[in-house]
């Protein structure tokens, strides 16, 4: 059900669209008597600004535009050199579609825009081939898309949306509010809230998706606020929460019955935890960074000096081991707040920084622009990568439906890619839905148009006046009332306004279904080839890939701990479980963004993306503040290998179930034994993080349908998958 806000919205624009496409089109037709004029003064605010869901408000979309206009110029030359044979137009087609398609790693904007620009090179690209028209067709498509960007700035512009930094704020403050008790939430709210800002619940234009430092930083940050937060939840729900606050907080008031010196490093840190946070919710509100640099680190320095002495002390003044949980607890709630002021910093300021600790982390800060575009367009070139999916399927279709438009020498060949282009999906089924309806509407509307067409002849006065309340009609009511709508009314939209270029009979009207019945078949035809489930099995096997790699990161990290003598082991490899994070990200994406992903899968992978999250920072943080400078006694060391062991055969496990797999092992996360004898800072960290661990892993695996739990067809009693289609490091996916 469309909102009051989207119908306004879709109103809105359907105004600005009409008022630029009329402008250019009754010009160039009924002034200067140029048709070719007027056909891309015409289809250049259609398709960028109507068939393109360029995200933003008004100044945000006109800058987009802008930026497109040199692309499309470019686009439109091409295509009108390369109509000279059908097999250069194909070639063309199949490069345009994969490189525009996979301009979406970019982000929202460019993915928004590129729809448009891939119909300046479809209507360049089809016969006749005229070359000396290219002045004119470039001409056409400037005025046409600069009529549009000065609708977009002045005829009821879009309003600005509330910005991703608002709701990070928001988010800051409640945790702030959480920690010094001032508003004390359940954890399902603190959950709720870390939720609210999950990407897919931000809209578009402000979801920080793009390649450079400032939008890397605001998603490290938004992934940091919401591990923050889910800490908070786990500390409530155990009851530790309120004895941490208590403990903590410099007016105590509560009796210390002998204990008053041995909570003087949770004195010492709490209230900055607190300052920092207050401080980052301000930066983000002013969109300027706040004084200073790392001050946390600072502070959790201070907290661990101050650890180290207390347990070197005697022994009736070593804290007991309640304390030194509540200090674990908190040290890993500083931990997500040094992040948060990391992470904000660089995505306000955007500017390269000397290189920041974890570097496996914090890369993008130091890393040059040129950098960090390879690194995100080489991320994705992989058979794992959904946006490389959709790039080659939709590339495919579109060079495919070229080919058949211009060996059938189909007239107007272009509704065929057009077709191709607007009705294609990420799933067959939503494709086949969306195919039904489309076909539908357009016989409906082929059948008035083709009555319309006859009726009126070659009285152009009359379709003059007819375009442009059919067009304002058309953009309005189309996406109001569905694909059948839209379709049916742009049938009478393109008649109306062909037949005033060029004499036009009821035939129009037949061409246009049989191009759209062609299309409609063509990407039907790649989407049930090439990956037709969409990213439902993507997701799977994505999020497979990431938990294998969980595995040998917390075991490695609790070697380097126990080794012997202390810094013998290195740290472990942290850069494969890094791109494993951000192929399940962007696989889950989409997988959200497909009609009905909450029916076909229950399964909580936004519990899996965000136990990623901590057990990668575990493995730096860990290191970083807990290194021992004496070795641990030899039954610790070995009870935490027992335990870091346990919890991989956990995530081995539940690998397997969601890629299919007959799991090697039976065992259940179970929580590690508590450390005995003497308490040490590092043990009791470690304890915490891996007890912190096995609650998340247990909850992920409740939250998994049953069908994950069957193994997949085709695996053997020993249960392993026989060779197959999708067999490979990931494992089949379903």
């Amino acid at each position: 059900m469309i909102g009051g806000v989207e119908r306004t919205r879709i109103l809105h624009r359907s105004v600005r669209v009409t008022l630029a496409a009329s402008l250019g089109f009754y010009t160039f037709v009924y002034g200067l008597d140029e048709p070719v004029l007027a056909l891309y003064a015409l289809f250049g605010p259609i398709s960028l600004g109507l068939l393109s869901p360029i995200p933003g408000s008004g100044r945000e979309r006109a800058e987009v535009m802008l930026k497109a206009l040199p692309v499309g110029l470019g686009l439109v030359t091409l295509g009108t050199v390369l109509a000279v044979h059908t097999w250069a137009a194909v070639l063309g087609m199949l490069v345009v579609g994969f490189l525009l398609a996979f301009a979406a790693v970019a982000g929202p904007r460019p993915a928004g825009a590129a729809p448009g620009l891939q119909l300046f090179y479809i209507l360049a690209c089809f016969p006749p081939y005229e070359p000396d028209t290219l002045g004119l067709r470039l001409a056409g498509l400037t005025f046409g898309v600069v009529a549009l960007v000065l609708c977009e700035l002045f005829v009821l512009p879009p309003p600005p949306e509330p910005t991703y930094r608002a709701a990070l704020a928001q988010a800051l403050a409640t945790a702030r509010d959480t920690i010094t008790g001032d508003n004390a939430l359940s954890p399902e709210e603190l959950r709720a809230a870390g939720a609210r800002l999950r990407l897919s619940n931000t809209s578009p234009a402000q979801r920080p998706a793009g390649p450079g430092r400032a939008a890397r930083g605001l998603a490290q940050a938004g992934s940091a606020a919401r591990r923050l937060l889910e800490q908070l939840a786990h500390l409530t729900e155990m009851g530790e929460l309120r004895e941490l606050v208590r403990s903590g907080a410099r007016n105590d008031s509560v009796r210390e019955s002998g204990q008053g010196g041995r909570d003087t490093a949770l004195r010492t840190l709490l209230p900055r935890v607190v300052s920092l946070l207050d401080d980052t919710a301000a930066a983000l509100r002013t969109g300027r960074a706040a004084p200073g640099s790392q001050r946390m680190d600072e502070a959790i320095d201070d907290f661990q000096r101050i650890r180290a002495r207390q347990a070197a002390g005697p022994a009736d003044e070593v804290p007991p081991a309640e304390v030194l949980r509540r200090q674990a607890a908190l040290l890993a709630v500083a931990e997500s707040v040094r992040a948060l002021e990391i992470s904000v910093r660089v995505g306000l300021d955007g500017r390269r920084t000397p290189p920041i600790e974890p570097t496996e982390l914090f890369w993008y800060t130091h890393a040059a622009t040129a950098q960090l575009w390879l690194r995100r367009i080489t991320g994705n070139i992989s058979l794992r990568s959904v946006q490389f999916h959709n790039a080659l399927r939709i590339a495919a279709a579109l060079a495919a439906a070229r080919l058949v438009a211009g060996s059938l020498d189909l007239t107007h060949g272009f509704w065929v890619l057009l077709a191709v282009l607007t009705l294609s999906r990420t799933t067959v089924g939503e494709a086949w839905t969306a195919i039904r309806q489309a076909v539908t509407g357009n016989l409906v509307g082929a059948v008035v148009a083709g009555a319309l067409l006859t009726g009126l002849a070659r009285h152009t006065e009359a379709y003059a006046a007819i375009l442009a309340p059919a067009m304002l009609i058309a953009f309005a009511l189309g996406p109001l009332l569905g694909i059948a709508w839209a379709q049916g009314l742009f049938t009478l939209v393109v008649a109306t306004a062909f037949a005033q270029i060029a004499p036009a009979s009821w035939r129009l009207a037949e061409a246009r279904i049989v191009d759209v019945v062609t299309g409609s078949a063509i990407g039907l035809l790649c989407g049930m080839l090439a990956w037709p489930a969409g990213a439902r099995a993507e997701v799977r096997r994505t999020m497979a890939g990431l938990l294998y790699e969980c595995g040998p990161l917390i075991k490695g990290t609790v070697g380097m701990l126990a080794a012997v003598p202390p810094g013998s082991v290195p740290a472990p490899a942290s850069l494969p479980a890094l791109h494993r994070l951000r192929l399940a990200e962007s696989a889950y994406a989409q997988f959200r963004s497909e009609p009905g992903s909450d029916v076909h899968v229950r399964a909580d992978w936004h519990a899996v993306l965000l136990t990623a999250h901590h057990i990668l920072l575990g493995a730096q943080w860990l290191p970083r503040f807990d290194l021992p400078t004496n070795a641990l006694p030899p039954e610790a060391g070995d009870r935490a290998r027992a335990g870091a062991s346990a919890l991989a055969r956990t995530t081995d496990r539940l690998a397997d179930l969601c890629s299919g797999r007959r799991p090697k092992t039976a065992d259940k996360a179970t929580p590690p034994v508590r450390p005995t004898g003497p308490p040490l800072p590092v043990l009791v960290d470690l304890d915490m993080w891996l007890r912190s661990l096995t609650a998340q892993l247990t909850r992920i695996e409740a939250g998994l349908p049953e069908a994950f739990r069957r193994p997949a067809r085709g695996t053997t009693a020993a249960g392993t998958a026989s060779p197959g289609p999708g067999s490979g490091p990931d494992g089949p996916g379903n």
